[in-house]
């Protein structure tokens, strides 16, 4: 009997990046097998059925819930969603020291200027960091009402893993919010030459 390790999955995360920093974060969540769940392009606006109402008003409670969050641009796509979530300097009081400019290895990409360049991160300590855990528990609450709407118990809604980038620039945030903003018009392009 041949035994076989399931493939490794690579992180897409920034090593060593602490994500509760402050910060501005473009994420993106797809559906699982990207299905269409939550509404349908028409005259290239999107038009949320309930399912998608709920994942628009879920994201909507996280400045509610994180009151050190705010939300920038976002849109409930078909079958994914694009968001830019902030996290803000912590209240006037706080010392967070920047590393010297030789603590940082020469070979690691740019850290954004509020980093701090720490040991890799334990995979437990992950999961305490701020963006892991806001986007672990609104995939959880959304995927848990979605499957008490449809009474499908267990039914997997999203994608296992997520996409975030570090966002480093105005003009980047600029950049991402115009992509954001200008998805449904896309999703009509991108259908038509498939």
């Amino acid at each position: 009997m041949t035994y076989s390790h399931p493939p490794h999955r690579r992180s897409i995360r920034l090593p060593g990046y602490d994500y509760s920093q402050p910060g501005e974060y473009f994420i993106t969540l797809v559906t699982h097998h990207r299905e269409p769940l939550f509404g349908d392009i028409v005259d290239f606006e999107m038009r949320l059925n309930p399912l998608g109402q709920m994942v628009w008003q879920e994201w909507n409670k996280i400045p509610i819930l994180h009151p050190e969050m705010d939300l920038g641009e976002f849109i409930v796509m078909p079958n994914h969603f694009h968001a830019i979530i902030i996290i803000n300097d912590p209240p006037v009081g706080a010392i967070h020291e920047l590393p010297l400019p030789n603590e940082l290895p020469a070979n690691d990409p740019p850290l954004p200027v509020r980093a701090v360049h720490e040991p890799p991160l334990r995979d437990d300590s992950r999961r305490r960091m701020k963006i892991p855990m806001v986007i672990g528990r609104f995939k959880m609450n959304t995927a848990k009402r979605i499957n008490q709407i449809r009474d499908t118990p267990g039914l997997p809604v999203w994608q296992r893993n997520y996409y975030e980038h570090i966002i480093r620039s105005e003009k980047e945030y600029l950049q991402i919010e115009a992509y954001i903003e200008n998805n449904p018009a896309n999703w009509v392009a991108d259908n038509e030459n498939v």
